[in-house]
């Protein structure tokens, strides 16, 4: 979407992932953390388990759901839609457009319902703040929420998950970058997590759409061509980046990643809570599980959107 249409419904949705907003929710990102790794523990005394299943999946869905006021009941309802609208290519999560055209009909129509509900009575969550928020005076229709609470749940949701299970994949096959970052927590946390971004680039890319005749790299584009930007191959660019197929937790944020997108008016509204999500779940599963590791292979999403994992098996000790 271009502006104005997309800086009126930025402006207003923004409202509720300020800098200070993701503060202020520090304290229930980690109590959240805490409690799904001691259920995580709890529930497998063998010391073995998914760790998409039991940690990375919860996690974000819990927080992100939370969030938006959604009653915990309807937690699984949401986790099953998000993986059905970005896992439509395979066949696990129904593998048909059908399918995927279902799902968002579900979805749009929960989502307006809550909307609704929240207009009518508003609580303290995000969902309350946007249904009442004013931009020149104008608010969100209730099916411009709509659109909006599906982007949201699923790229709250998504994104962060294969973030975490890359990330824990990833440290367990460069222990020494592991020993490293956890030798000294809070010092390499900024650039570790920048860096796990970087090498899971958890979106393959996004499509756009040429506005003018213009030229890019030294080819010709007329206006109406389709260019597609891969953010997994600007993560890798060995003109960017030194040794850019090797996972270094201590790597400079600049020149920065392109993960959350490369800046301007599209980039990602919630790289804030992600970033601070990714750290304090590294942070929280150290100090409780210090020898957490992967113990196979990933199970990876069929999909050419996003780098997902389905499964992961992890244990402790």
């Amino acid at each position: 979407m271009d502006d104005p249409k997309h800086f009126r419904l930025r402006s207003i949705v923004s409202k509720g992932f300020t800098p200070k907003h993701v503060t202020d929710l520090e304290d229930i990102i980690r109590a959240k953390a805490k409690e799904i790794i001691n259920r995580m523990v709890t529930n497998n005394p063998s010391g073995t388990a998914d760790f998409v299943e039991q940690f990375a999946g919860p996690l974000p869905l819990e927080i992100i759901c939370s969030m938006m006021g959604i009653p915990e009941s309807d937690y699984a309802s949401i986790f099953e839609w998000t993986n059905t609208i970005l896992g439509a290519s395979d066949p696990e999560f129904g593998g048909t457009y059908e399918r995927l055209m279902e799902v968002s009909l579900e979805i749009f129509a929960y989502a307006q319902e809550l909307g609704e509900r929240s207009r009518a009575t508003p609580g303290d969550d995000i969902t309350s703040a946007l249904m009442a928020a004013e931009v020149d005076g104008d608010r969100l229709s209730p099916q411009e929420f709509g659109s909006f609470f599906i982007l949201l749940v699923v790229a709250g949701n998504e994104t962060t998950r294969n973030a975490l299970t890359h990330g824990l994949y990833a440290l367990t096959h460069n222990p020494g970058q592991r020993d490293l970052w956890f030798s000294n927590f809070e010092s390499h946390a900024k650039t570790a997590i920048e860096e796990i971004v970087r090498y899971s680039t958890p979106v393959i890319h996004f499509r756009r759409t040429v506005t003018a005749d213009t030229e890019l790299g030294g080819q010709q584009l007329a206006a109406g061509d389709k260019v597609v930007l891969f953010y997994s191959s600007a993560n890798r660019d060995e003109r960017v980046f030194d040794e850019a197929d090797n996972f270094v937790v201590t790597r400079p944020t600049q020149p920065t990643q392109v993960g959350f997108g490369a800046g301007g008016p599209h980039f990602c509204l919630g790289a804030n809570l992600a970033r601070r999500e990714l750290t304090i779940a590294f942070e929280e599963l150290h100090q409780a599980l210090p020898n957490l590791r992967s113990t196979g292979e990933p199970d990876y999403l069929q999909s050419n959107f996003i780098n997902g994992i389905k499964r992961l098996p992890c244990a402790w000790n």
